[in-house]
């Protein structure tokens, strides 16, 4: 900076060190605000048109939209009725499926948390034979695709009984759901600072208490972001469901895709069970947002 720069007034200096600026930056610093802000409020909402447009064709009769796009909602609101979603109710296969991801998704969610949890615990900060090694080998699983165990699985499964069930389907998410929920608690937890545990310890915690107490709590965020992953994860599968489940132990995903094949015209039931669907994880995804939030900042900054 010359010595006449640093003579002008701060208001001058201000304007002689942006005159000198590239035009780049200056563009830059220009459209950082507001207009950037419009652009990424048109494309969320671009983002949003498909959601948007089954929400609408879930609430028009077939004739309705047999003969024009949902779009026409907008310039004649008398289409939009709750009969397609009456017949969703009285479609007793619709209705089992939805039960049945229900009965899938949350076990398996709920177990892969609390056993990661645990798992991650005793990585980080319990001492025993063959842990680095052990914790490799969890590792190592991360890399084994689902598509290899289908069949083998599957085989097992039948032998035992557990093939076609429930049971059957959130055992193998729990399975391959793990490798992942240990090896990120794992790492979380083992960021947590030596002296909480030691001053723990010292006032007579035990692991358990331990575990509770402290780990529990500061790993919340951790958690919260595995309990969404894992979540959006099994509600969403079809593949491991199209292979382990029959009619009565089908989830939603399963459900809608045989009623496209058998009644390809029915769009009057698959239109709101599809909706219904996507809407609960997104309702699920919002609920935790926050802690989702907090969980991968605060992955980012440790």
């Amino acid at each position: 900076m010359t010595t006449e720069a640093r003579s002008l007034p701060k208001a001058d200096h201000v304007a002689v060190v942006r005159a000198r600026r590239s035009l780049g930056a200056r563009l830059a610093e220009g459209v950082g605000g507001g207009l950037v802000r419009v652009f990424l409020i048109v494309v969320g909402l671009f983002w949003l048109v498909p959601t948007i447009g089954l929400l609408l064709s879930s609430l028009r009769s077939p004739s309705d939209m047999s003969a024009s796009g949902w779009w026409t909602v907008f310039s004649k609101p008398s289409q939009l009725t709750v009969e397609s979603y009456q017949k969703l109710l009285e479609n007793s296969d619709i209705t089992n499926s939805l039960l049945n991801t229900v009965l899938i998704t949350v076990p398996a969610t709920v177990l892969v948390v609390v056993i990661g949890s645990l798992a991650g615990y005793a990585f980080a900060w319990m001492e025993f034979p063959g842990r680095d090694w052990w914790f490799l080998g969890v590792v190592g699983l991360l890399v084994v695709p689902v598509q290899v165990a289908l069949i083998p699985i599957a085989e097992l499964f039948g032998k035992i009984g557990l093939f076609g069930t429930v049971f059957g389907v959130v055992l193998f998410h729990t399975g391959f759901g793990l490798p992942f929920a240990v090896f990120l608690l794992r790492n979380f937890f083992a960021e947590i600072p030596r002296e909480l545990l030691e001053a723990a310890r010292l006032d007579g915690a035990g692991e358990l208490r331990l575990f509770t107490r402290v780990v529990l709590p500061l790993g919340g965020p951790a958690i919260a972001s595995l309990g969404i992953f894992q979540f959006l994860w099994v509600w969403n599968d079809m593949l491991v469901a199209l292979v382990f489940t029959k009619s009565g132990s089908q989830p939603i995903t399963v459900a809608l895709q045989t009623q496209v094949r058998q009644f390809g015209n029915n769009i009057d039931v698959l239109a709101p069970g599809a909706f219904i669907s996507m809407v609960i994880p997104l309702a699920v995804f919002f609920a935790f947002q926050r802690q989702f939030v907090s969980g991968v900042m605060a992955g980012a900054v440790k």
